[in-house]
């Protein structure tokens, strides 16, 4: 009789902290706290539905399966006068838990599939502002391509003090870019256009992480990887490196400065060129 009651008052203790926990997760989860910051891009709002719909699908299968789980402990608490009731197969639950699973989790894998090839393999307008972002433990530097729209030549060979990115100054592409120093200036982009960011890295995995834009892509040693995003909204986001890259990982960050695009030629207009810093 004792140990009865016991089983039930131990039961009934982690059933009712199961159900604690479902609640938790509801309130926290429907009251969006520590939700995502206001979107600020364009692609982002297909961004948020698939991460809705997986929330959901999952939050509804979490609660379900909690809540039975927390009946069961209590109904079924031990007891010495019942035994376990012991069955080697059931092919109709078998099929239902492993085929009904299966199908919500292609149909999300299809719909995340199709929109990061739309967003990573889509090759952006020919008109698109673009940006070069170095990553370097534990700094940003940006990279512009002047007035003729090209990049110029880089060779890590060549990267010393003065030259941190390996500008290839002898390059005539390279006489109208602009670079700064790690850790120095903003980066700024136009508004409702287009921005491609080309990503590169001087010496560990680094990924540049824009919450406000729906945007992370790493940024890999000797390779250029390249994300692009429409700004919607003006003003100053901050982004950071989503990378454990080291101990003063907690520092690399970043603001983008989004503003009008004559805003954005005007102070290019005005900072020094490659040519001026490198002659």
């Amino acid at each position: 009789m004792r140990g009865r009651l016991t089983g039930r008052i131990e039961g009934l203790l982690l059933g009712l902290a199961l159900v604690a926990l479902v609640v938790i997760a509801v309130v926290t989860v429907g009251g969006r706290f520590w939700w995502l910051p206001p979107l600020a891009s364009q692609h982002g709002k297909e961004i948020d539905t698939l991460f809705t719909v997986t929330l959901i699908v999952t939050g509804i299968v979490f609660v379900l399966v909690q809540s039975l789980l927390a009946f069961l402990i209590f109904k079924f608490a031990g007891s010495e006068k019942r035994r376990a009731i012991h069955f080697t197969e059931n092919r109709t639950l078998e099929l239902v838990w492993t085929i009904v699973p299966a199908v919500i989790l292609t149909m999300l894998i299809f719909f995340g599939g199709r929109l990061w090839s739309r967003i990573q393999l889509s090759e952006p307008p020919e008109d698109a502002f673009e940006v070069e972002v170095w990553g370097e433990q534990f700094r940003w530097t940006f990279r512009y391509p002047g007035k003729d729209g090209k990049f110029g030549r880089t060779d890590l060979k060549l990267v010393s003090v003065e030259n941190p990115l390996g500008i290839d100054k002898n390059d005539p592409a390279s006489k109208d870019d602009i670079f700064f120093f790690a850790g120095e200036e903003n980066l700024h982009i136009p508004v409702n256009k287009p921005v491609v960011v080309y990503l590169r890295s001087k010496d560990v995995i680094h990924s540049f992480y824009v919450p406000h834009f729906r945007v992370k892509q790493d940024a890999v040693p000797g390779m250029v990887t390249r994300t692009w995003f429409i700004p919607t909204k003006k003003g100053e986001f901050e982004f950071a490196c989503a990378e454990l890259c080291g101990l003063g990982h907690y520092m690399m960050r970043g603001v983008i400065v989004v503003e009008e695009e004559e805003k954005v030629n005007q102070w290019l207009s005005e900072q020094l060129t490659v040519g001026d810093v490198l002659p």
